[in-house]
Order: structure tokens, then C-alpha cells, then sequence
């Protein structure tokens, strides 16, 4: 069976949820969440031996200019909530393209040579944190830091909050909105109150705990150039350092870097196992996601030096990991440690991130369990079970994909167990025959020349994770760059890691409280 796409209408004939869509009462998300009652998307049918999911298409026809990036950003590929008093809904884009904040109408494609060795640099800190290695006795030496050819080589999910409150309103680079100011626990409370701030582009990171932007002074070469206007905390009336001795100092940890000289005041030091690393000031200030979500007290790394390449100029990082110091967990008691994330396909348009409970059906989800490991508890793990190619489920036994594999928001390219991804090869290549070969592209091995080629029919593919959560991919996590979209790990006994091209235009929300990930597909 074939499906014919229009590049036009290719959300909606895969079943994108209307706009009535009714948001689940906070006690139905209650209990869907917790792991003795998943329930699962309609879509997600169980898949054992050679069944597959009912009425799911074994091949998908596409253009191959729908994968592309456009010149030019096409906007979001669903409507904004029409109310965002009661969401904390703010665009997502990726790092680079035409809807980069971070680009700055200056954008050009990173070349994918780049982006497929920073993300092997990526697989390696992943590998070295589920091993328990620790920054200490790890110097993320498998790639030369000069590898890297510039911060644009990252294929990764960025958001644009609003951080501080300045002293001057009308200070260069502020934006002024009347907003409720909260409390330091967040949510809302009191008169409205004008709080500017400064646009601060972050990359979301799911495999760190600690938050941080550039902060002034951060003379070069220390730091790096970003687009927006760097966050000076002198200008912010909300800005508040925390002493050596305090709670917040003491529970950074591993993170804690001693105390600044003559001031007392505390430090903190993130070492990134792939060779980058930050340091300066622990601190506190306002934090706005949109106009009406505003986390007062919001606590986060005051950066005053930077070592490596981060993303396309952006200002830092915005940690979502388990840790006691990421946004998921500063903001439990409000938004309950539940966040979700939707990156869109192509760099051409823009997706979405919110903190809370989805205003989406939970039943629109197809939910699996996820865990944490001693050695690496910022991770969120899941079990794969299954692929699916073409309606066929490859004979891999499920022990094969043991123990696990790693959700990663910056990771690209997924990692199976080398014995699940020679299944896969050989099933994708037998029925890619009718293409021609191409050479391999760094870790990727199964590519196809398609110069000339106006539509590819590519077999579907589906990743199954416990409780039979069935991800069919969208046509842009199959293919990256021509090839197939991923690569074999170091051994059947390493974790897998599932890359963000894979969940491109999927919803996947994280219930850290719950213990729970969901995917909701055509939902960007």
C-alpha cells in the first residue's frame, strides 16, 4: 500500500488534531500519568512478531523539496493558544534558519559534515554520563574541539524568554509588557506591574541541569559573540547573587565553583563532557516565558567565561534535566514537572515549548514509561522495543535494545544497538532499491543520490517503546541529508539514544513527576 503526501496538506492527512481539541482536566492527566495506567494514542496499536499497526500505510510518497529549508521562515505550522493566561506556550525554533531569533536574518544552513561530527561529539558525552564518568575525569577528547567548525553546527531546538527587570525601561534591547509579577516559587499573584527584560536566546537541554546565559562583563574571547543583547544583572532591579554559604550554593554540588573573591558571592562551573564548559556567578531573577508565564526567582548561572562552541550565537542554555537546578524542577510546585517541546521539520517553520500540562487530550498521546539511572539521573530513558519498516517488524528480540535508550533534545541522529541497526539497514536498503547508492556521510551509511529526483517513496519506519507506544516517523526523521537517519552505537551493550530528527513535528512531553513520555504526532 502506498500514500500519496501533498507537501501542502501532509499535517492534516497524518491526522493533526483540530483546533477544537479539548484540553484533559488536570485529574484525567493525573490519571493517565502514573506508569500502572498509560494509556495509549489510537494510533499506537500494539505490535508483536509480524503485526502492524492497523491501517498504517506501508510506504509514504513525498517531495523531495518539502524536506528542504526555505529561504524564508514560513511561520508556525499550528495556531498559537488563543489565551495564553492560563499557558506557558512560547515558539520554538531550530538553531539555526530563516526562524532563528539567534540567526538574525543572517542565516545560512550549517553544512551537514559539521552538524553529524558535533553530534557524534554529542553521542560521546551521553555515553560517558551513562557510564558514569563525571567532567572531573572526563575530557571529551573523541573529537578535537577543532572539529567543530563554527557554533552553527548544531541541530538543535531553541526558545527566546525575556530575562531580568530593568532599572530603565527604555534601556537598549528591553521590551516593556504589564505582566502579574510572581513570587520566587513562580505563578501569578499581586498588581500588574510593567517588568521589562532582556531577549535571551537559549538552546533546550534535556541532558543538563544547570541554566545559564552570558552575562556582563564578558569581555572576548572569553565568551562568545550572541545576537541578543547581552543580560547585564546591574540593570535589573530583580537581580539577586546568593551567598557561598546559602542552601541554593550548597545544593549546586558538582557545579559549585568556590567563592568570587572580596565578594562572597557564590560561583558555579557546568564542564560539558564534549569539551565545552561555563562558569561565573549563581544567580537569581525574573524569568518570562511569554506575557502572562513569568517565574519570579528563577535561579541560573551569570556566565562570565565560555570554552567551545555553542549554537549559532545564541546566549546559553536552558537546562530541562532532573536536576534540583533545571527549569522542569524549579518550577514543579506551578507547573507540576510536566514540560513538552514540538520541533518542526524543517528550519523553515517554527514549533512550540510549554511547561505544564498539555491543552491537548491525553488520549492524543501515546505514553510509555521513562526512568533514571544512578550514574547519569539528569538523562530520561526509555525502552525501545521494536522497528517497524514497511509493516514489518524487524526480527530483532526486544533484549537486544536492553538497556535502554536516551530522549535527547540536542542529540541528532539516533543510536541503535549495532545488531538492531543492521536489521534496519537491510530493511530500508532492500526496499530503496530503486534509487541510486551514494558514498557514506560520516557515521551515516545508507545514503541515496536523489539529485533530479522530485518525490521519494520511503518505507514508513516506527519506533515501539513499552506499553506498546507505537512512533511512526514523520518523512523527515527518515531521512537526513539524503542518508538514512541513523547510525549503529559502540556495542550491543551501550545505551541507545533517540535523536531529535526522529521526533520532528512531535509533541513529546515529559511527566517527570509522573514518570511518564508522550508523543503526539503532527503536531507542528
Amino acid at each position: 500500500m502506498q500514500a500519496l503526501v501533498d507537501p501542502l496538506l501532509f499535517g492534516e492527512a497524518a491526522g493533526r488534531p483540530g483546533r477544537s481539541a479539548m484540553m484533559a482536566p488536570p485529574a484525567v492527566w493525573q490519571l493517565l500519568l502514573p506508569l500502572g495506567l498509560l494509556c495509549l494514542c489510537s494510533s499506537a496499536a500494539s505490535l508483536s512478531g509480524g503485526a502492524t499497526a492497523e491501517g498504517a500505510p506501508d510506504y509514504v510518497v513525498v517531495a523531495t523539496s518539502w524536506l528542504k529549508t526555505k529561504p524564508v521562515c514560513q511561520g508556525l505550522r499550528v495556531d498559537a493558544p488563543a489565551n495564553l493566561t492560563a499557558s506557558s506556550w512560547v515558539p520554538l525554533s531550530h538553531s539555526y534558519g530563516p526562524c532563528s531569533a539567534a540567526a538574525a536574518g543572517s542565516w545560512s544552513t550549517p553544512a551537514p559534515a559539521d552538524v553529524l561530527l558535533q553530534d557524534q561529539r554529542r553521542a560521546g558525552y551521553i555515553q560517558r554520563k551513562l557510564a558514569g564518568s563525571t567532567p572531573q575525569d572526563d575530557n571529551g577528547s573523541d573529537l578535537p574541539e577543532s572539529d567543530c567548525k563554527s557554533g552553527q553546527s548544531e541541530h538543535a531546538p531553541t526558545i527566546q524568554p525575556n530575562v531580568g527587570q530593568d532599572s530603565s525601561p527604555t534601556s537598549e534591547g528591553s521590551e516593556a509588557v504589564s505582566v502579574i509579577e510572581p513570587t520566587a516559587g513562580g505563578g501569578g499573584g499581586g498588581g500588574g506591574q510593567r517588568v521589562p527584560g532582556v531577549k535571551q536566546t537559549m538552546v533546550l537541554d534535556t541532558a543538563s541541569d544547570v541554566a545559564w546565559v552570558q552575562c556582563a562583563p564578558c569581555p572576548m574571547p572569553q565568551c562568545h559573540p550572541q545576537t541578543d543583547t547581552i543580560y547585564d544583572p546591574s540593570q535589573s532591579s530583580t537581580y539577586a547573587p546568593f551567598a557561598c554559604g546559602s542552601p541554593v550554593c550548597r545544593q549546586l554540588g558538582p557545579y559549585g565553583n568556590g567563592c568570587a573573591a572580596g565578594s562572597r558571592q557564590c560561583q558555579y562551573r557546568v564542564l560539558y563532557p564534549d569539551g565545552r564548559s561555563t562558569m561565573g556567578t549563581y544567580i537569581s531573577d525574573v524569568l518570562r516565558l511569554n506575557p502572562t508565564s513569568v517565574i519570579g526567582g528563577f535561579q541560573f548561572g551569570c556566565s562570565h567565561a565560555v570554552q567551545g562552541h555553542f549554537p549559532n550565537d545564541t546566549a546559553g542554555i536552558m537546562a530541562l534535566g532532573r536536576g534540583a537546578q533545571s527549569l522542569a524542577s524549579q518550577t514543579r510546585l506551578t507547573y507540576g514537572g510536566v514540560f513538552s517541546y514540538c520541533l518542526p521539520r524543517t528550519a523553515s517553520y517554527s514549533g512550540f515549548f510549554v511547561l505544564g500540562v498539555p491543552r491537548v487530550a491525553a488520549t492524543r498521546y501515546a505514553l510509555t514509561p521513562m526512568f533514571a539511572v544512578p550514574q547519569a539521573p539528569m538523562l530520561y530513558l526509555v525502552r525501545l522495543r521494536a522497528i517497524v519498516v514497511a509493516g514489518q517488524a524487524l526480527a530483532v528480540p526486544p533484549a537486544v535494545f536492553a538497556p535502554g535508550s536516551v530522549v535527547d533534545s540536542r542529540s541528532v541522529i539516533t543510536r541503535l544497538p549495532p545488531t538492531a541497526y543492521a536489521a534496519l539497514r537491510a530493511a530500508f536498503r532492500a526496499r530503496m532499491g530503486m534509487y541510486r547508492a551514494a558514498p557514506p556521510k560520516q557515521q551515516l551509511d545508507t545514503c541515496y543520490d536523489l539529485s533530479g529526483v522530485r518525490r521519494v517513496t520511503l518505507p514508513t519506519i516506527t519506533l515501539v517503546f513499552d506499553h506498546s507506544a507505537a512512533v511512526e516517523l514523520d518523512p523527515s526523521g527518515i531521512l537526513y541529508n539524503d542518508c538514512l537517519a541513523f547510525a549503529p552505537g559502540t556495542d550491543d551493550r551501550a545505551w541507545g539514544v533517540i535523536g531529535n530528527v526522529q521526533l520532528q513535528t512531535y509533541e513529546v512531553l515529559y511527566n517527570v513527576a509522573g514518570g511518564a513520555m508522550g508523543f503526539r504526532r503532527a503536531a507542528c
